[in-house]
């Protein structure tokens, strides 16, 4: 028996368990089909992945507390990646060709990658359930975090080691620096009332700021750099935008 058929086998016997009991209830003789016929995002998340996942996807299924691991909360997908739902990415976990989850298997062997396909002849069946899943998933998200937040998130990560979380310049690293860091909060006092949105992106970006390093390496590496090893340059630009608006935020105000 190969491992493909031994996945199947298991995936059915948790199909058979959990996903299709209310289903069942009173047709204790009924064998349950492990090809759900219908094709919708809702149908197939509720049959495959709800049994781990829970039906909202918030990793509360009936099978989750027998589970050494916990489901991810897949609600939380896009509040964790910037407000930009990761569409690519869950696709690849689904499809099984993205980086390996312990609990859908290997890369070799995912729970339902391959499964899919050993249960459904069809490959362009296969690639339209998958893709409905996850256009499911992205209908669970849980609504995203304020831009405020996502900026003070991000400055706590990424600055306030040398700035300080108030911005005002007494990070922990502060007096091991060479230069004192800046007052953060005085940018629109010191500018005459305006607020520098450009020259603050500039900044982050690793412009015009020795310390911060040069573009092609700022201080705080691919979280600010848009390569083909970094993060996109849409959530590069997010990312800026996000801290930009923070610091405007707790720019001091005269009188």
């Amino acid at each position: 028996m190969n491992r493909i058929l031994i996945q199947v086998i298991l995936a059915a016997g948790l199909i058979a368990g959990l996903a299709t009991s209310s289903a069942l209830e009173g047709q204790s003789q009924q064998t349950p089909s492990l090809i759900l016929d219908s094709l919708t995002g809702r149908d197939s998340f509720a049959f495959y992945c709800a049994s781990c996942h829970g039906s909202s996807g918030k990793g509360d299924g009936p099978v989750a507390p027998a589970l050494k691991t916990r489901p991810t909360d897949l609600t939380s997908l896009t509040r964790n990646n910037d407000g930009a739902f990761p569409k690519d990415l869950v696709l690849a976990v689904v499809s099984g060709t993205g980086r390996q989850v312990v609990l859908h298997g290997s890369s070799e062997m995912p729970v339902w990658g391959p499964i899919f396909r050993a249960l459904d002849p069809l490959e362009p069946r296969v690639k339209l359930r998958i893709e409905n899943i996850v256009a499911h998933v992205e209908t669970l998200q849980a609504p995203p975090a304020a831009p405020i937040d996502v900026g003070a998130r991000l400055f706590k990560t990424y600055c306030a080691t040398c700035h300080g979380t108030t911005g005002r310049g007494a990070g922990p690293l502060a007096d091991q620096l060479r230069h004192v860091p800046p007052d953060l909060t005085k940018y629109t006092e010191r500018n005459g009332g305006v607020f520098p949105s450009e020259r603050i992106a500039r900044i982050i970006e690793g412009r015009d700021v020795p310390s911060h390093g040069d573009r092609e390496m700022p201080v705080w590496g691919d979280a600010f750099r848009s390569s083909l090893d970094g993060w996109p340059p849409e959530s590069v630009k997010q990312r800026v935008e996000a801290i930009i608006r923070y610091l405007a935020s707790i720019q001091q105000r005269r009188g």
